[in-house]
């Protein structure tokens, strides 16, 4: 039975920038999760991949098609589509359309045809999902390869297949200072900033069976360590290095540099 999906996206822009650098992870031949540009670290734990996530930062979402055949890719952060924010199955979702071998950025959820509000880290309480009390999947970026099977493609609308101009994310700092409190909370995806992303949509018919799935787990840096799947930062206890103190050391005076 051929499978058909009613509408699709196409996304509006292949990455036409630099190749972000790689930092201590090799490059998948589907997903990244890129800040500022930069693919993030991935770490293996039971049979789960993880990434960090970082409090306050912006990120982007990187799909790349390793085939020779277009394929429309169901994606969800924290079980919502990122274009209509629907919970359903991988195969019933709408989904974002790439040529063959082509690469494309999600900056955040698709808000309309030409704008979308970008994806960033923040806490359960201030989360996209949590203003729209579908709490049930946070922390989990998914994405569903389907190779498509017939090569025709009938376009509904015009081509509105434009440059999107997604600005450079900025550090946001951390107003949280207690560590006991960052023990506490957990990492969800709040709707940030808005963006353009143009899109357009079509028909196409695809395989009935995924070609590729991804599942990244997302969690702040103490929950990592909780898991066991980061080291704990080794505790410095000022009141140990003030027992260790003594009272006088042969020699003079030390000039510091900037003094001399």
């Amino acid at each position: 039975m051929n499978h058909r999906v009613a509408c699709l996206m196409v996304a509006g822009v292949a990455l036409a920038c630099e190749t972000p650098r790689l930092v201590a992870s090799a490059p998948s031949p589907y997903v990244e999760i890129l800040v500022n540009g930069t693919p993030q670290q991935r770490y293996a734990h039971q049979g789960r991949w993880y990434i960090e996530a970082l409090k306050g930062r912006e990120y982007a979402i990187q799909l790349r098609n390793p085939y020779g055949v277009r394929v429309a890719v169901a994606l969800s952060v924290d079980g919502l589509n990122t274009i209509d924010a629907r919970q359903t199955s991988a195969a019933g979702a709408r989904k974002w359309v790439l040529d063959p071998h082509e690469t494309i950025t999600i900056s955040g959820w698709q808000t309309s045809r030409t704008e979308a509000r970008r994806f960033e880290f923040t806490t359960e309480d201030r989360s996209y999902g949590q203003a729209l009390g579908k709490t049930a999947n946070f922390g989990v970026i998914s994405a569903v390869f389907f190779k498509e099977r017939v090569p025709e493609v009938r376009t509904l609308d015009e081509p509105a297949r434009s440059q999107a101009r997604p600005p450079s994310a900025a550090p946001r700092a951390d107003a949280e200072g207690s560590a006991k409190r960052a023990n506490e909370e957990y990492a969800a995806t709040g709707m940030g900033r808005p963006t353009d992303h143009v899109v357009t949509q079509v028909r196409m018919a695809l395989e009935d069976v995924p070609a590729h799935t991804v599942n990244l787990r997302y969690e702040f840096r103490p929950q990592l360590v909780q898991l066991g799947i980061l080291p704990a930062a080794p505790v410095h206890d000022p009141l140990r290095r003030r027992e260790r103190a003594r009272g006088f050391d042969p020699g003079f005076a030390p000039v510091p540099p900037g003094l001399r």
